[in-house]
C-alpha cells in the first residue's frame, strides 16, 4: 500500500477522531499504530499481518521510550512545579497587586493591572490556561464588583491569559523545541519581545476602549499614597527575581533552560518558607498537581512522538513539500496559508493538539523554504495564542466563563474579545513581517 495514501487517510481519520472528542493522546497513538501496521502488513502487496507485528511494536515502544528519557523533557515538570509552588507562595499574584496600586488612578487601571498581572504570572508559570484560571478568579470578580463593563472585566483577563504561551517559560515552546530539535533556550528568548509587544497591544486596547466609553471603567475613588506604591513594588520582588533568573540566566549563558527551571524552583521554595507563605502540606499539594498536569502532557507528547515517526515512515511530508515547491508559492503566500490553517484549527482544537498535528508536515516545508525555525516557532505559538480566544471554542474564554458563572454569558465575553483579537492579528503581522523582532535577543547571545 502506498505510504502517502496511508498518511493522508491517517490524517483524515485523526481529524475525525478529534472532532468526536477522542482524547488526543489516544487518537495520535492509535492512528499511528494502525497506520504503521498497515504499511508493514501490505509491504509485499499481500496482506501479511505476521510481518507487521514486530516492526510496529518496535516503532511504538522505542519512540515512546526515547521521548520519556529526553533530557529536555525534564524541564516541563520543573516549570509546572514552579508555577504551582509560586502560586501557593503568593508570588505569582503580587505583580497584579503591585500593578493594581500603581495603575489605580489610570482610566481602566484595574483591567490594565489584570493584563500586567497575567504577563507576570506567565513569566513564572508558562501555562496560558492556568494563568487565565488563576487570574480570572482574582481580577474579573473585582472588576465586576467595581461596576466595570462585563465584557471588559472578562475579555481583558481571557486575552491576558494567552500571554502564557509566548512569554517565557512556555510549555508550548518546550514541546515545539523537542519536536523540531531547536534550542529551547533560544525559543524562550525569542518570545520575550513579541510577548511584551502583545502585552502592550492589550493595554492599548483597554486605553482606547475606556477613552471612547468612560462608563466601561468607573474611576477609582480610594486613596493611594506614595508609601502604598513603594510597598507594592517591594512586595513584587520575588516574581521579578524569578524572571531575571530564567531569562537573564539563559541569555547570559550562565545556565540552560532546564537548570534555570531547577534553580527557580529551589529559590521559590526558599522564599516561600522564609516569608512564611508556604507549608509542607502546600508544597505536597503543589507537587501532586504537578504530577497530574505533567502526566497529561507526557502522555500527549508520547502519542505525538509515535505519530511523528509514522509520518516520517509514510513519506507524506516529503510529498507535500514537493507539491508546494512545484506550485512555486511565494514565502508570503505560504505563511498566509499556514496562518489560515492554524487559525481555523484554533477554533476547534487545543494548542498542543494543533501543534502535534501540524508540525510533522509543516516543519519540513518551512525548512525547504530556508526559513528560520526559531522565528517560525514564535509565529506558531502566537497563532496558538490567538486560538485560545477564538470562537467558538476559545479555551481561555470558557475558563473565564466558568469563573464568573451565569453573571456573564459566554457570548458577552466573546463580544469583548473581538477588540483583543484585532490587535493580536496586528501583532502577528508584525512578527511575520519583521523576523528580527523574534531573533534579536537570541542572535545577541
Amino acid at each position: 500500500m502506498d505510504g502517502t495514501t496511508v498518511g493522508l487517510v491517517a490524517f483524515a481519520s485523526l481529524i475525525v477522531l478529534l472532532g468526536l472528542r477522542v482524547p488526543i493522546a489516544f487518537a495520535l497513538a492509535g492512528v499511528a499504530t494502525l497506520g504503521t501496521f498497515a504499511i508493514f502488513a501490505f509491504r509485499t502487496g499481500t496482506f501479511m499481518p505476521e510481518r507487521a507485528i514486530r516492526p510496529t511494536s518496535s516503532m511504538v515502544f522505542s519512540n515512546s521510550f526515547d521521548l520519556i528519557h529526553s533530557y529536555d523533557l525534564s524541564m516541563i515538570p520543573l516549570f509546572v512545579a514552579l508555577g504551582h509552588i509560586a502560586y501557593k507562595a503568593e508570588i505569582t499574584t503580587r505583580i497584579y497587586h503591585a500593578a493594581r496600586v500603581w495603575l489605580a488612578r489610570v482610566p481602566g487601571g484595574v483591567a490594565m493591572a489584570s493584563v500586567v498581572g497575567c504577563g507576570g504570572f506567565s513569566a513564572i508559570t508558562g501555562s496560558s490556561i492556568a494563568c487565565a484560571s488563576t487570574m480570572g478568579r482574582i481580577c474579573s470578580p473585582e472588576m465586576l464588583r467595581m461596576g466595570y463593563d462585563k465584557r471588559l472585566a472578562t475579555a481583558s483577563v481571557a486575552a491576558g491569559g494567552t500571554l502564557g504561551s509566548l512569554i517565557p517559560p512556555s510549555v508550548l515552546f518546550i514541546i515545539y523545541g523537542i519536536f523540531t530539535e531547536t534550542s529551547i533556550s533560544a525559543l524562550f528568548l525569542a518570545g520575550v519581545l513579541p510577548g511584551i509587544l502583545s502585552l502592550l497591544g492589550f493595554l492599548l486596547v483597554i486605553w482606547i476602549w475606556v477613552r471612547r466609553d468612560p462608563a466601561a471603567a468607573p474611576a477609582y475613588t480610594g486613596t493611594i499614597t506614595g508609601h502604598d506604591r513603594l510597598n507594592a513594588a517591594r512586595d513584587a520582588w520575588p516574581a521579578v527575581l524569578l524572571f531575571v533568573i530564567i531569562v537573564g540566566g539563559i541569555y547570559g549563558g550562565i545556565f540552560t533552560a532546564t537548570e534555570a527551571a531547577a534553580i527557580s524552583v529551589s529559590v521559590t521554595l526558599v522564599i516561600g518558607f522564609m516569608q512564611r507563605k508556604l507549608t509542607i502540606a502546600e508544597v505536597i499539594d503543589a507537587l501532586r498537581e504537578t504530577v497530574i498536569q505533567t502526566t497529561s502532557i507526557f502522555i500527549i507528547a508520547a502519542g505525538a512522538k509515535i505519530f511523528v515517526a509514522f509520518i516520517a515512515l509514510t513519506g507524506v511530508a516529503g510529498d507535500i513539500v514537493g507539491w508546494v515547491q512545484d506550485a512555486n508559492l511565494s514565502v508570503i503566500v505560504l505563511m498566509l496559508a499556514i496562518a489560515a490553517i492554524y487559525l481555523l484549527l484554533g477554533m476547534f482544537l487545543d494548542p498542543i493538539g494543533i501543534m502535534v498535528l501540524t508540525l510533522p508536515l509543516l516543519v519540513p516545508l518551512v525548512e525547504g523554504y530556508g526559513l528560520n525555525l526559531i522565528w517560525f516557532g514564535v509565529v506558531v505559538i502566537k497563532l496558538l495564542e490567538i486560538g485560545l480566544i477564538t470562537p467558538p471554542v476559545g479555551l481561555n474564554v470558557f475558563v473565564i466563563g466558568s469563573v464568573v458563572g451565569k453573571e456573564v454569558p459566554i457570548d458577552r465575553i466573546f463580544s469583548g474579545i473581538v477588540r483583543f483579537l484585532a490587535v493580536d492579528v496586528v501583532v502577528l503581522a508584525i512578527i511575520m513581517g519583521f523576523p528580527i523582532l523574534s531573533l534579536l535577543i537570541p542572535n545577541s547571545m
